[in-house]
């Protein structure tokens, strides 16, 4: 086979590969966000009756495609201006510190969340507003997992060997669900993450992000992983 008939080829792949994935990121999150209009309403309910602010969170802008920043849909789970507070309110700086010495960033027991945001995210119920991101075209339903363009930052000064792995992750869009999550292994380092994350984007098949969505709801049923 020649070098032009080859190229053409992996275009015409990448072509079919592009639009159905983006038609089923379309059907699904249509779909989706009607079949869960319910515990939209009721999670939207427990959040405003539970403590003052919005329902949607605060937080940060976080890096898609390319490195184009977005803001993420998603439940308020933590006190109000919970990431600001984190860094200058004394009473978090145990978990500050912790975020900062950590691999994960994750926080374990972290104090700003609330009661009702400790069960929608176990459940990654919180995550469910990220369909709107889909609809934008900012995210898909599969990909890696979207970072803090901070959390970028430090953890490649940390894991320095990462760098080309990182390019290969933002080579995509973030995903709401992703290869890691219903893995059963969402407590990794970013290291071993980010790994996992590139290895997705060299992957990538509309039978792999089918696949991976089969076994999303066992991993938001179990606690395990994230929608």
């Amino acid at each position: 086979m020649s070098t032009k008939t080859a190229n053409s080829n992996y275009q015409q792949d990448n072509f079919f590969y592009i639009v159905s994935k983006r038609m089923l990121d379309l059907v699904c999150s249509v779909v989706l966000l009607i079949l869960f209009s319910p515990i939209i309403i009721i999670v939207a309910l427990a959040i405003k009756l539970e403590s003052k602010g919005p329902v949607l969170a605060d937080t940060p802008k976080r890096v898609g495609k390319d490195g184009k920043l977005f803001y993420p849909y998603k439940f308020r789970s933590m006190i109000v201006k919970a990431y600001y507070l984190l860094k200058i309110d004394p009473k978090f700086r145990r978990a500050y510190e912790e975020q900062q010495m950590g691999g994960n960033y994750k926080i374990k027991n972290d104090p700003r969340i609330t009661r009702v945001g400790k069960f929608i995210r176990k459940h990654s119920i919180d995550e469910i507003p990220q369909l709107i991101n889909v609809l934008r075209g900012e995210m898909s339903l599969v990909g890696p997992r979207p970072y803090y363009p901070e959390e970028l930052e430090r953890q490649q000064k940390r894991y320095p060997k990462t760098k080309e792995l990182v390019k290969e992750v933002l080579s995509v869009k973030p995903g709401i669900t992703g290869y890691w999550q219903v893995s059963g292994r969402s407590e990794l380092n970013f290291d071993k993450r980010i790994r996992i994350d590139a290895e997705y984007a060299r992957r990538r098949s509309i039978l792999f992000d089918i696949w991976i969505i089969l076994k999303t709801p066992w991993a938001m049923i179990s606690g395990k992983g994230a929608l």
